[in-house]
């Protein structure tokens, strides 16, 4: 699958790529060789225009407002063409000290956050704006309201949350349908090998409500890449360590299992972990982050590799996460109302009733 293979983005007409292109070390603000620098984060972008890609992730918040600011640097100086990009932006995180109003999903925080944004990347309006993250101290009728106006002003084109409760992106997506406001059509969430958790709720979720998934950190913090094994015993390291710390046994096993792919396809374990990823029912579009040229290459090399049916099923099996319930206790459901049936493809067992009893029938 080439990288200008497009697909549509949720229940919307929005082509995308299948690989988004993740802005978040756009910029060297950060120190500690976390980011790349202006000029080498405006080559990769133009690398990922020229094999096809049209779709660039982003946050007001990505090195303090600096990602913005590059990707908006290099549109306005003509190096792309800005009407073929889908630029994708976030909101919630506030850049200014003491200022109570300065982030968040109330509508003066929204609107600010907006106008600023559109200055950084120095454009009349933003393709996809996404809640960064769910606001709990306001009414969820308020962010989409104020997300409703901006899509009305043109200022905005579509909507998505990230990183925010299935409970509340429902009640935000049905309040929405309800009033006649923009629905939202994306949902950015953590997804990898390592973090199947989004599969017991998350997941079906935006699947029954027209949400596209565009998974983030898909190598969870360059665990899956390869470079971390049993023999080596390295700590993950970087931005995310407080969030993995040492890597535990049951993640070494999933190491494991990509190796072994890995070996069989002769691809790299980034790149199996990446197509793993890529045929999951519901991802849309998978958000790989690049601080070089030569991550960019080796992550793009996923979308020539499609796994068999029993690669994939052994990855399932290594990395079987425990969801919440009721996930698991659902999994009989087919066995208590198909009575040993075949329905959608789906065979069941018949539970407590003699095939040939019909005596419940009264």
């Amino acid at each position: 699958m080439p990288l200008n293979s497009y697909v549509t983005l949720g229940r919307s007409g929005l082509r995308v790529s299948p690989f988004c292109l993740g802005a978040m070390t756009f910029g060297d603000d950060m120190g500690g060789g976390f980011g790349a620098t202006a000029e080498d984060s405006e080559a990769i972008i133009a690398h990922y225009l020229e094999q096809g890609g049209n779709f660039i992730d982003t946050a007001n918040m990505y090195t303090h407002g600096h990602s913005e600011k590059i990707i908006g640097d290099f549109f306005h100086a003509g190096k792309g063409r800005r009407d073929y990009a889908v630029i994708a932006t976030k909101f919630f995180g506030n850049l200014y000290a003491g200022d109570p109003n300065g982030g968040g999903g109330s509508r003066k925080a929204i609107i600010a956050q907006c106008e600023q944004s559109l200055r950084r990347l120095q454009t009349d309006y933003i393709d996809l704006y996404y809640l960064h993250l769910w606001d709990r101290f306001t009414p969820i009728d308020e962010t989409i309201s104020a997300l409703h106006d901006l899509v009305q002003s043109g200022k905005v084109r579509y909507l998505g949350f990230s990183d925010t409760p299935a409970w509340k992106v429902a009640q935000a997506q049905v309040t929405a349908q309800f009033r006649g406001w923009s629905p939202l059509i994306a949902l950015q969430i953590e997804y990898s090998l390592m973090q199947r958790t989004v599969e017991g709720d998350l997941l079906p979720m935006a699947q029954e409500l027209g949400l596209g998934v565009l998974p983030w950190s898909p190598l969870k913090g360059g665990a899956l890449s390869g470079k971390y094994t049993r023999a080596n015993g390295v700590k993950m390291q970087g931005l995310r360590s407080a969030f993995g710390g040492e890597l535990t046994d049951k993640q070494y096993d999933i190491i494991d299992a990509v190796a072994k792919v890995a070996s069989e396809t002769g691809a790299s374990s980034s790149s199996v972990a990446l197509a793993w990823l890529k045929a999951q029912p519901g991802v849309t579009s998978t958000i790989i982050g690049a601080r070089t040229m030569e991550q960019l290459d080796s992550n793009l090399k996923a979308l020539d590799l499609k796994l068999t049916p029993e690669q994939i099923a052994s990855l399932n099996d290594a990395s079987k996460p425990t969801l919440n319930f009721p996930a698991d206790f659902l999994q009989m459901a087919p066995s208590l109302s198909h009575g040993g049936a075949t329905v959608n493809g789906v065979p069941s067992q018949q539970l407590f009733m003699h095939p040939k009893d019909d005596s419940a029938r009264w």
